[in-house]
This record gives structure tokens, sequence and C-alpha cells, in this order.
């Protein structure tokens, strides 16, 4: 490839001499034309009626294959950075075209807000941190002491709740013993007012004045009917627990003398409503006769009077036993509050005593953890308003100049890496030649003479497909850098493949097949051959035909094969045949070279 760039840099200057004198150029040019036209017709009218062949010798060298692609020179590594949060730019550290180092700050956003919540999470953190210290540090003396004094004013208030439940007990056993002082006579009363015969002795006083008016106003009816009933139910309520108060004591169980206090309460509300159901009677009648200006019996007056006192009574009675009895409710309560208060206040103690709770400290660990983990993306938040370098390259293009308003997601900055690779095109059929590490040769068309060799990186997996033709594409890195080649310059590669050392090898155009086997023509050699041999080498003149030789093939190239069996050094094949009047080579003419010592290179 050397010798290929040597070549191609001469013709490159005689190309730029000839566009300099062109009146001399065309004078050579026309004299290279006169000299070969008449040493081809002197050549073809020696031996224009015998046909000639060109012989190559079978020698050892190296034997180079190679695949060539196009394509252009690219950073190894770019990238857009963008903004993850948004703010005005306070910070702007390099310019278009400059080299940084990796971790370059390159912009800085505004970030009191980010800032505030950093000291913030810290500050929580910090909280969870002393709380669980203090938490894990035993209990004092005070905290103790405090704990022992609020169990023992917990066990007061039981004991305080208990006296006044023992307590309510005798008041309301009294109250049950005062009410059944009054209600006896109270009974008797009613039963002498609704039931006695006052008026006439055939017919009770409650039925006298519900028929007495009934004729202004027969609603008298239903009023006599609801003392009759309601004294029906109170006489039973009364004689049930009458008898009930009769067979208990003061030294009665607390659940006796409860349900006695209960059972009073509801028959003096009993009676109470009797008293009141014989007022409604009595005062209808009297209310009736008034309307009319008839004078009522005087003894209904007694009656009011009578049942008046029985509702002071009543009234009382009823009002101190609900008392005692919503006491004793109360009471019973306190002691049950008062029991888990004692319940709570001595597991708390010895909690105390005993130190902090396991799952306490693993609660306040995990509070820890959040903590930590806020603080964390605080501290994330905050570093989104900061630009790095995120690797040492080049700055292609900085987006934002200092005090500009920066939205999150704008590309900021585009870097790009020193290290430049080459990325060509192949096709399917050279692609499979292609691995990773070998090596190549790099020219460019912008750079006359410079050469660099390079190492396949990357090789693609799947191929890109565009008007029915698919190519892979190859990264190749230069083994060395130089600053004339710039990103985007169109490249060729030549990817060595293969390298045969010390190998017999012939000519492309010597090497034939028929079907799958492989021949050479070798010449039988005359006197008479041998001596053109050795006088001229254009071609030989032999009256005898090429004989076939198979032979076995290996790895070939562009311009030679190497051979595997079936010939020897320093043998002669046939490489070019050259008809009888005619001066034209059957060859096909390679664009490939030689190198001496070399089979030849792509």
């Amino acid at each position: 490839m050397k010798i290929f760039s040597k070549i191609k840099s001469f013709l490159y200057k005689l190309s730029k001499w000839a566009t300099r004198h062109k009146l001399i150029a065309g004078i050579i040019i026309l004299a290279i034309i006169l000299i070969a036209f008449f040493t081809i017709r002197a050549a073809g009218g020696k031996n224009n009626n015998q046909t000639k062949y060109v012989l190559a010798a079978v020698e050892k060298g190296t034997l180079i294959a190679s695949v060539s692609g196009s394509g252009q020179v690219s950073a190894s590594n770019q990238v857009d950075l963008k903004a993850n949060a948004s703010g005005d730019a306070v910070y702007v550290g390099v310019i278009n075209g400059q080299e940084v180092k990796a971790k370059t700050l390159l912009l800085q956003l505004d970030e009191k807000v980010a800032q505030k919540s950093v000291r913030d999470a810290e500050a929580n953190l910090e909280s969870a941190k002393l709380s669980l210290e203090k938490l894990q540090q035993p209990a004092d003396n005070l905290s103790i002491l405090q704990a022992e004094n609020s169990l023992a004013q917990a066990e007061e208030s039981k004991r305080n709740a208990e006296d006044n439940l023992n307590k309510a007990y005798d008041d309301g056993f009294n109250e049950v013993a005062s009410t059944f002082l009054d209600l006896p006579t109270i009974m008797t009363g009613l039963q002498s007012i609704l039931f006695g015969n006052n008026f006439s002795g055939t017919q009770s006083n409650v039925n006298y004045y519900g028929d007495s008016v009934k004729q202004y106003d027969d609603k008298s009816l239903e009023y006599s009917s609801d003392s009759d009933s309601k004294y029906q139910v109170a006489r039973d309520s009364y004689n049930q627990n009458f008898t009930d108060y009769k067979s208990a004591s003061r030294t009665s169980d607390t659940a006796v003398i409860g349900s006695l206090i209960s059972q009073t309460y509801e028959t003096t509300r009993d009676v109470a409503e009797t008293v009141k159901s014989a007022n409604n009677l009595i005062q209808f009648y009297k209310d009736k006769l008034t309307e009319r200006g008839l004078n009522p019996q005087a003894i209904a007056d007694t009656h009011l009077s009578n049942l008046n006192t029985y509702t002071s009574k009543t009234n009382s009675h009823l009002s101190n036993l609900l008392t005692y009895k919503t006491n004793i409710e109360n009471d019973k309560e306190a002691i049950i509050s008062t029991d888990r208060t004692i319940a709570e206040k001595t597991e708390s103690l010895a909690n105390l005593k005993a130190g902090a709770d396991a799952l306490d400290i693993r609660t306040q660990e995990l509070a820890i953890k959040q903590r930590e983990n806020t603080l964390l993306d605080a501290k994330e938040k905050l570093s989104d308003y900061f630009t790095y370098a995120p690797f040492e390259g080049i700055v292609a293009e900085i987006n934002f100049k200092k005090g500009e308003p920066v939205s999150s997601g704008a590309v900021v900055a585009t870097l790009i890496s020193k290290q430049k690779i080459a990325e060509i095109s192949l096709n399917e059929v050279d692609i499979a030649k292609i691995k990773v590490g070998q090596k190549a040769t790099l020219t460019f068309d912008a750079i006359d003479g410079l050469s660099i060799t390079g190492e396949v990186l990357e090789v693609d997996t799947l191929g890109t497909i565009s008007q029915g033709v698919v190519s892979y594409g190859v990264k190749i890195g230069f083994d060395t850098q130089d600053d004339r080649v710039r990103p985007g310059m169109s490249v060729s590669a030549a990817v060595i493949t293969d390298v045969r050392q010390d190998v017999l090898m012939v000519p492309n155009s010597a090497v034939k097949s028929s079907g799958d086997i492989s021949y050479v023509e070798i010449l039988p050699l005359d006197k008479n051959n041998i001596s053109q041999i050795a006088k001229s080498s254009s071609g030989v003149v032999s009256k005898n035909s090429p004989q076939q030789q198979s032979v076995q093939i290996g790895l070939s190239n562009d311009s030679f094969t190497e051979i595997l069996n079936g010939l020897q050094e320093g043998e002669q094949v046939v490489s070019q045949t050259i008809s009888a009047n005619s001066t034209a080579q059957t060859q096909s003419q390679s664009s490939s070279f030689r190198m001496p010592g070399l089979g030849g290179e792509r």
C-alpha cells in the first residue's frame, strides 16, 4: 500500500506538471504512442502467423488478502449534553473548540432552591439520628421516677373509683329504702282515689270521673281507662319490687343492689305515671264542669291535693335513684378506664427500665434510611444544575451564554472525543471476512500522501437494507492521531483479512477451472523455447500445445493465487496467450500491483 501511495503521489505530481507544460506534455505523449505503435507492429511482423504464450514463474512470497471499503471519519465518542433542570445560566466555563478534561464544569444553573432542599434534608436526617440516639440511651432516674409516680396515680384513681362505686351502692340502697317508706302510702292513696266509692256505693271513683263528663266530652273515658291501666302496671311493678326489696339487705351482692336500684327506679316511674294519669282525669273532670258553670264535687280537690303530694315525692325519688344509678355506671367505667391506665403505665415503666424496644429501634432506623434517601434525592436534583464533561474531549458547540434561561431537556453543549475512528460500509460478501482486531490501512482523499494504520474495533451484527442491497458498518480505530484529520472527512480503508508467508503462488490469470477442478497450463519446452524465454520477455512462440496440470489452490487476492499442491517453485506456467495475427492481449488487466517478494495487496 505504501508503493501504491507513492505511485498515486507520483501520478498526481505528473498531472500537475502536465497542466503547467501542456505543449511539452503533448509532444511526449505523441512520441510514446508512436514508439508503442511501431514496436507492436514490428513484433507482430516477425511472428504474425504464430501463437505466443506469456509465461510466469511459480515463486514463493507473502500473499496478503484484504477487503476495501470507504466511508467517513468520525469521533469515537460524541454526546449532546442536556440540561436536567431549568433555570438561568450563572456560569459558562468553556468556548467552542476548547479542549477539556473529564469532569470539567461546562455550565451551571441557579441552584438556590435545590440548595435549600439539601439543607432541609440534612437537618431532618440529623433530627432522626438524634431521636435514635436518644432512644438507645438507658432511662434516667428522673424518667423512671416520673413513670412510677404516674403508675401510682393511676392506682390511686382506681381505688377512688372503687370507693365511689361502693358509696354509690350504699347511697342507692338508702334511697331504695327511703322510696319504700313513701311508696306504700302513695299506692294506698292511689287505690283510694281511683277505686274508692266516694260518689256512689256501686261505682268506683275512676269510673265516676269518666262517666260524669262524657256527655260533654267523651275523651274523659280515655282518661279514665288510662288511669285504670297504668295503676294496674304500677301495682304489679310495686308488688314485685317490694318483694325483692324485702329479700335484700345492705350486705347483698353489689349486682343485687344495683338491680334493686334500677328496679325501684322503674317502679317509681310507673307510679309517677299513674299519679300523673289520675291527676289528668280529675282535672279534666273539674275543667268540663267549670266550663258549664257546674260545681264539681268538693272531694275532687282533696284528691288533686293528695296527687300533687305524690307527684312531689315520686319526682324526688326518681331524681335520686337516677343519680345513684348513673353514679354506679360512671364509677364502673372509671374502674375499667383506670385498669387500662394502670396496665399501660405498668408496661411503660417496664419498657423504660428494660431499655428501647427492638422494634422501636428498627422503626427509627427505617426513618433514618428514609431521610438519607431524601437527602440523596435532594443532592441528585442539586447535581442536575451542573453540567460536567463526561470524558476528555473537545467542546464542539456550547449553546448558552451566562444569564440566559435554560429549559430542562435543552442541549447545553456537544462534546466530541479527540480519538477519531473510520466508519466504512461493506457488502454482505466482504463483511463475512471481517473480524474485530484485524489490521487496516487508512488513506484520505483530502490529505495527499497520508496513510494511517488502524484496527477493526466494531462490526455491525445487523445489516442495513437500502434499495435491496444489504450493507454493514465497520468501525476502525486509528493507531496514531493526526490533527489534520477531521470528523466528516472521506476515508478509504483496506482491512487485511489474511496473510500467508513463504507460500507458492502464481498470477490469477494462470489459474483456470473446469467444474470443481483447478488447473494451470504448462508449455512443453524445446531448445528453441528455452532460447526465446532467455531472450524475450514479451512471449514465447511454441509449436507445442500447452498441457493442463491439476493444482490445489488456497488463498487468493486480486493478483495472485496460492498453490497448495501440483507445482514446484521455479516452474513456468502460461499466464497469457497471444493469438496469431492479433496484437491484443487476452489477459484481463488488473489495477493491482505487486511488491517485490509479496504476492500482492488490494
